[in-house]
């Protein structure tokens, strides 16, 4: 899986005609960019962040005044994170409108809806680390969203076992955004690219 994915990124040769930018945009690859530099951003950020609910905001605080281009790391972390949200986004829309979610793709369109989600679900993760009143009342309402659904008093109390903002859930959102979430995340995206070696993409990589 490792391999067809370096021989996605980087093939040996690519038919002239389909390097046209307005074919497909490079949306997959700008998505994985911005994936990767939120792994190599959030790695950075680990280093100053205390995931208790007393020094949580203190340590951003101290990140973003006293840490040398700190304020700048975790803006790259937050624009990079909307970025591939809306990449995402496009990159789905595309597929709907090209059909190529239909057979023989329908396996990589069922990886790539849970990529979405799984991108989705990790930004929501790390909204509340930064422990500010707008991290509080957004997980509030997500808390209260997520209530309505099927099994959603469950869910909350896997997420959110004491209260929102509560040592334990900041921990368990906390090992979700950092550990959890990326582990599912690259492993998709890696099963993504693997899906379009094996169904020799839209594109006809040699």
């Amino acid at each position: 899986m490792v391999r067809d994915l370096i021989r996605h990124l980087f093939p040996r040769a690519v038919a002239s005609d389909t390097l046209r930018f307005t074919y497909t945009f490079c949306l997959g690859g700008l998505a994985l960019t911005c994936l990767l530099a939120l792994a190599s951003t959030g790695l950075l950020l680990l280093f100053y962040y205390n995931p208790s609910p007393a020094e949580a905001h203190a340590s951003i605080q101290f990140l973003e005044g006293s840490v040398w281009a700190g304020g700048y790391l975790r803006s790259l972390h937050r624009l990079a994170a909307h970025a591939l949200l809306i990449l995402l986004g496009l990159h789905t829309l595309r597929v709907i409108l090209t059909g190529a979610f239909e057979n023989p793709r329908k396996l990589n369109w069922v990886v790539g809806c849970l990529l979405l989600f799984a991108c989705v679900f990790e930004a929501y993760t790390g909204y509340l680390l930064p422990m500010d009143q707008l991290a509080y009342w957004a997980t509030e309402t997500g808390m209260a969203l997520l209530r309505t659904l099927p099994f959603g008093d469950f869910l909350r109390s896997l997420l959110v076992p004491d209260a929102v903002g509560g040592p334990l859930s900041l921990l368990r959102f906390f090992a979700l955004h950092v550990a959890v979430v990326p582990l599912a995340v690259f492993s998709l995206a890696m099963l993504h690219f693997f899906v379009i070696r094996r169904q020799k993409g839209l594109l006809p990589y040699l």
